[in-house]
């Protein structure tokens, strides 16, 4: 399947991968047949990679109803994007419609799906954060031209999903990872274990991911060793991952912070590309 340049993320999400891709691009296998992506976020390397089938995850309902909209109404989601406002009154009011679940859950797909985009262009930061009851809650961004609907993007991405065999879940990541089949290659892109106390961010989706859950992870990752699947994951480069993960290859990597809300302390940063693979 040739690649479309256009075929690109549609959201921006917390630890989005387009600024890792020069240094996560070499390191891929020369082949993939099949293709799984368990923690899916923003889907940079998806799109880059764009694979004729794949098996893609996220828990948040919301994210994957984005992407299942794209990919089977986009035409009603431009015209429902196109719709929004601009305005701090209107994104408020826009932001809190999942306060009355009620009324949130009578709301089409449609909608829905073309809230988060409107709300994720037009929020402070492009953060999608929930609070602990799943609300979203990043302020307004006050941006003058925020670009709500990038037409050309989502007819190629809704494109690309029509063209390849993607299957969209919204599960637990040991569920999607037991659907992998020899031969596959799955990229994994978790919540990363905090570099400080005060770091950790797991906002775009009620729960976290604390260190049991990087444990588990790492007891999967062992599971897709012993059955001859390769794994790429991408973490940051704590003396806790790096002990965790230290039979597999490691590779260090310089990442920039976008996330902190003082642009002065939004440097870069180690993060670790591990692999159970060669280079080769």
């Amino acid at each position: 399947m040739a690649k479309n340049k256009l075929v690109a993320p549609v959201v921006k999400w917390v630890g989005g991968k387009r600024q890792l891709l020069d240094e996560i691009t070499p390191l891929l296998p020369k082949r993939i047949t099949s293709y799984c992506e368990p923690f899916l976020g923003g889907g940079a390397v998806l799109f880059s990679i764009q694979p004729s089938k794949a098996i893609v995850n996220d828990l948040n309902e919301d994210l994957i109803t984005v992407y299942e909209i794209i990919r089977d109404d986009v035409e009603s989601l431009i015209a429902d994007l196109k719709k929004h406002e601009n305005t701090s009154e209107y994104f408020y009011a826009i932001r809190d419609l999942d306060r009355d679940k009620a009324t949130y859950q009578a709301m089409s797909k449609v909608e829905r799906a073309s809230r988060l985009i409107y709300l994720n262009k037009t929020c402070f930061n492009g953060l999608f954060r929930v609070n602990s009851s799943g609300e979203f809650n990043s302020p307004f961004g006050h941006y003058k031209n925020p670009n709500i609907v990038n037409e050309p993007v989502l007819r190629a991405v809704s494109k690309y999903f029509s063209s390849a065999n993607i299957a969209f879940c919204n599960e637990d990541f040991a569920v999607t990872l037991s659907r992998v089949g020899k031969g596959g290659f799955v990229y994994l892109d978790p919540p990363y274990d905090p570099v400080s106390d005060t770091s950790s961010f797991t906002g775009y989706n009620k729960g976290g991911f604390d260190r049991n859950e990087q444990i588990r992870l790492k007891q999967y990752c062992d599971d897709l060793t012993q059955r001859g699947i390769k794994f790429m994951l991408s973490n940051s480069a704590t003396e806790f991952i790096k002990e965790l993960y230290k039979d597999y290859n490691i590779s260090i990597v310089q990442a920039k912070r976008v996330i902190n809300s003082d642009a002065s302390k939004r440097g870069a940063i180690e993060e670790v590309l591990i692999r159970n693979y060669g280079t080769k």
